[in-house]
């Protein structure tokens, strides 16, 4: 919860800048996790806007975003379960790697 705090909290105060939040994910158990806690932070910190989100994975493999090796196909499954608040989804918000 501490990780996914932090994130939410970095985001408001660049977003209250005026700026967009950058956030580099690498894969592993931080998708499953940020899946989890991410969407109770960004309900706590409302100013942290996830359509001002910018999102780059930092280890993505070279594979199709729908091989269970993606970690951004992972992420985007994972992401904003039905009721949770929104966390980035919208593709002009993640940095793509083609394959």
């Amino acid at each position: 919860a501490a990780l996914a705090r932090s994130v939410a909290e970095a985001a408001a105060e660049a977003v209250a800048s005026g700026g967009r939040f950058t956030l580099g994910l690498s894969g592993g158990s931080l998708v499953s996790l940020l899946a989890r806690e991410l969407p109770p932070a960004l309900s706590a910190l409302p100013g942290s806007d996830p359509s001002r989100w910018l999102v780059a994975f930092c280890d993505e493999r070279l594979v199709p975003p729908e091989h269970p090796e993606s970690t951004g196909g992972a992420y985007r499954v994972s992401a904003a379960p039905p009721g949770a608040p929104p966390v980035p989804t919208s593709p002009d918000q993640f940095g793509p790697v083609s394959p």
